[in-house]
């Protein structure tokens, strides 16, 4: 005589399955908030942490360490906090819990799936050691890859006029491979994980299904598995998918714990790397400077006699003793830098001279950039109007600076400038001369330059070739 199952047991299975189906669905969305949460303020933390380095230390920096770090750490790292930790914890209650239900219709079959659970966390245990490793070798893999990559964006004009772009892309081509291979390598053993505890949940629960249709067709007596009702056989198959799912949701986070752990390392010594000791320069610890309210002064002096490094103590930049009173001379917002590195955002010329200044009247600007040559520069067609790269890809270093100077004559600030007429033609750096004079007849201009003839317009010259005591006043 057959077995039926009664409608009640039929519709109360299929709504479980629907309530596990809709739990499921937002665990997976409160997962993926969490992870996207905990990589924001991750990466707004790592910023912080850049942004209170000193420059020297900041441009020590692999350029390849900090776009990975910014860009793929975060998440990596959020992954491990939020995803594997999730899994770990269902894997810890989900399976207890499965086989307490399983008790309570045959604790034979809840034997059965426990005896197969010391195999798979052994089979953790072996392959743990070797995803790590897997993963610290794509995470330096990738790093490679981001510094090369950075550097051939900063030396495109040159790859280009030595015709060398053939050779590069090659190199590049190498790094991409390797890269490739190591990604590769760690799937694979990520996959193999998964794919071993998929065969052992499969065989545990084809070995419950062959016992209870053996009980049900009267073809053996299995104890705990025969005389049961249909309902019970269906629930031990239901609660038993339920048993291993916690273990395929850990094999699948595993990989991603162990990019996380690489992850969290290689942040780690970015952000708490050692100061970079800069070399001792005793004549700016000599130095006493009183700085006027306006007019032009020089910084002069041969290559590394401290010229760039007295600019970045006095902009706050760089740690060590100041020369006037105070710990710095002005806040970062009352100071317009003015260098060949100087920020360009994406956009037009005009958003990028008056970035971070507000808005400003279009006649102005037109003004600032005919003054400074770069409403006739051939390489920047439609004036204010010209198409700026994000991070200006597409300026000279020349360029970039007369975008600074512009920029510094708009917005009012207090003026200092690292070499701003070096390696440029002598129009231009008239240009930039006569603009810098410019603003010193209201506001304050420090340059350190190597310029002779700017150094003569200047009304206050700080000479850092003098081994006494330097004081100096306004």
């Amino acid at each position: 005589m057959g077995e039926t199952v009664e409608p009640w047991l039929v519709a109360g299975m299929i709504a479980l399955l629907a309530a596990a189906c809709l739990a499921g669905f937002a665990a997976e969305r409160v997962q993926a908030s969490a992870e996207n949460a905990v990589s924001t303020r991750l990466r707004a933390l790592a910023g912080e942490r850049l942004g209170k380095m000193p420059a020297r230390q900041l441009q020590s920096l692999s350029t390849g360490a900090l776009i990975v770090s910014m860009q793929r750490h975060p998440e990596s790292i959020a992954a491990l906090v939020v995803g594997h930790r999730a899994a770990t914890a269902m894997m810890a209650a989900g399976p207890l819990l499965a086989a307490i239900a399983l008790c309570f219709v045959s604790w034979q079959a809840a034997l059965l799936v426990l005896s197969l659970t010391p195999v798979m966390i052994l089979f953790f245990a072996l392959v743990g050691n070797a995803i790590r490793r897997r993963a610290d070798a794509q995470e330096h893999a990738f790093g490679r890859l981001a510094g090369q990559f950075a550097d051939r964006l900063r030396t495109l004009p040159t790859i280009l006029a030595n015709h060398a772009t053939a050779s590069e892309e090659a190199k590049l081509g190498q790094r991409l491979e390797g890269y490739a291979g190591e990604t590769i390598g760690l799937l694979r053993i990520a996959f193999a994980n998964a794919g071993i505890i998929d065969f052992f949940a499969s065989l545990s629960i084809a070995i419950l299904a062959i016992f209870l249709g053996l009980g049900h067709l009267k073809l053996a007596t299995i104890p705990g598995f025969s005389h049961l009702e249909l309902w019970q056989s269906l629930f031990i198959l239901m609660i038993a998918q339920e048993y291993f799912a916690p273990f395929r949701r850990f094999s699948e986070q595993y990989h991603a714990k162990a990019e996380g752990l690489a992850a969290a390392a290689a942040l780690d010594r970015l952000l708490d790397a050692a100061p970079v000791t800069a070399c001792p320069l005793p004549v700016l610890d000599r130095l006493r400077l009183t700085l006027p309210a306006h007019g032009l002064v020089a910084i002069v002096g041969p290559s590394g006699s401290g010229k760039s490094t007295l600019l970045r103590r006095l902009a706050g930049l760089e740690p060590g003793a100041m020369p006037t009173p105070g710990t710095r001379l002005l806040a970062s917002e009352e100071i317009a830098w003015v260098s060949t590195d100087a920020y360009v955002p994406e956009g037009t010329l005009a958003e990028a001279i008056s970035w971070n200044g507000g808005a400003l009247d279009r006649s102005r600007l037109e003004n600032a950039a005919r003054a400074i040559g770069l409403l006739d520069d051939a390489l920047l067609p439609g004036g204010l109007d010209a198409r700026l790269d994000k991070g200006g890809a597409n300026l000279s270093g020349g360029q970039r600076l007369r975008i600074a100077v512009a920029r510094a004559q708009l917005s009012g600030r207090t003026v200092l400038a690292d070499e701003p007429t070096a390696k440029l033609d002598r129009a231009t750096a008239e240009a930039v001369r006569r603009m810098l004079i410019g603003i010193s007849g209201a506001r304050l201009v420090v340059v350190a330059t190597h310029d002779r003839d700017l150094a003569a317009a200047a009304t206050l010259v700080v000479d850092l070739t003098r081994d006494d005591t330097v004081e100096v006043a306004a």
